[in-house]
């Protein structure tokens, strides 16, 4: 059986160029030989691997031979599909990135992989040979770099990387510090669970170090229950640069004020404002719940001013276990009058007594 280039860079086969990018850049740096000095042996022999299986899935010629052919297919042992005339009929060719076309002339043409340096593919895709000072040991310490981050509407976060001259004694990338940005949601929103897309717009960067601008789409799908201050966390989604691993991108939820009701926890609060008659006499409290229900709550005890009036299981959903509800908590805000007749007086001293 050939080599699994993809069991190698720790991906799976619907693996994107971000993903190929991002497993690569770690693998190889922490299997550079100059990082592993007590083992450079093993750390050559995998290094190689790292940077043959990159250059293999990162292509797409190369990689349509290999996953329909293995790594016989690579190395010329069957023909790739539709490969007769590739090297344009001649009786042999230099196809791109490491790969040649031969021909007998009577047969269909073979495709043969040729392996590229496993350090010019490092130095290509970094931007320097070595961030361990281990080659050639030159001054070659990392420039001042600006990383921008994700943007968000016109919203732009932004961050430096330094590095001072001679030579870089670095353990691995940096990771440039995370952005944060709030993500307002309403209370209905918040109760009832909902989807939100969020467009995002980020340089990438390719394996020779240029970087374009690319928009994206991420999706956070809020679940009921969810509070003020839950962060969802997109990993590696700012800029890319070299020797930088990209920020995170962090939304922390933030709730919009509500018309009528107030959070506390689990519970939902609300207020009612009700004349000394109806606290007296009874109250009938009608509400619109944050699912759309009518609510019709009778009140028939005494209300005094620090009354509160607890419906179960009325309130928010809790997040671990969205089957269940806080409580709906009812506060009554009572208006006494401000002056009596004598007549009413009288009357009030008749029903409560002295």
């Amino acid at each position: 059986m050939g080599v699994d280039y993809y069991k190698i860079l720790q991906v799976d086969k619907t693996a994107k160029d971000d993903d190929l990018k991002k497993a690569y850049r770690k693998l190889a740096m922490k299997w550079h030989p100059d990082k592993n000095p007590n083992n450079k042996k093993e750390a050559e022999a995998k290094f190689k691997k790292i940077s043959e299986a990159y250059e293999v899935l990162s292509d797409p010629q190369k990689k349509a031979v290999y996953d329909q052919y293995g790594e016989e297919g690579l190395k010329g042992q069957v023909p790739p599909p539709g490969a007769a005339g590739a090297a344009g009929g001649g009786p042999g060719g230099a196809g791109p990135g490491g790969a040649t076309f031969f021909s007998t002339g009577d047969g269909p043409t073979t495709f043969q992989f040729n392996p590229r340096n496993a350090d010019d593919i490092f130095t290509e895709f970094f931007g320097f040979s070595s961030p361990f000072g281990g080659m050639g040991g030159g001054g070659g310490g990392m420039r001042q770099t600006r990383f921008q981050g994700g943007m968000f509407g016109n919203d732009i976060f932004s961050s430096y990387s330094e590095g001072g001259g001679g030579s870089m004694h670095q353990g691995a990338p940096r990771k440039a510090p995370q952005i944060e940005k709030k993500l307002p949601c309403s209370l209905e929103e918040l109760y009832k669970g909902a989807t939100k897309r969020m467009k995002i717009s980020r340089d990438i960067a390719d394996a020779s170090g240029k970087t374009m601008q690319v928009e994206e789409i991420l999706t956070i799908d809020i679940k009921p229950g969810w509070k003020k201050g839950t962060k969802i966390t997109f990993p590696e989604k700012g800029n890319e640069q070299p020797n930088i691993v990209p920020a995170d991108l962090v939304f922390i939820i933030d709730e919009k004020p509500h018309p009528t009701f107030t959070r506390d926890g689990n519970d939902l609060v609300v207020t009612q404002k009700i004349s000394l008659t109806e606290a007296l006499t009874g109250y009938t409290v009608h509400l619109t719940a944050l699912d759309g229900r009518n609510l019709t709550i009778p009140v028939n005890t005494l209300i005094h001013p620090n009354y509160e009036e607890v419906v179960p299981r009325e309130g928010m959903p809790i997040q671990k276990d969205p089957t269940k509800r806080g409580n709906l908590r009812i506060k009554f805000d009572i208006k006494f009058p401000t002056r009596l007749t004598a007549e009413q007086k009288a009357g009030i001293k008749r029903l409560l007594g002295p």
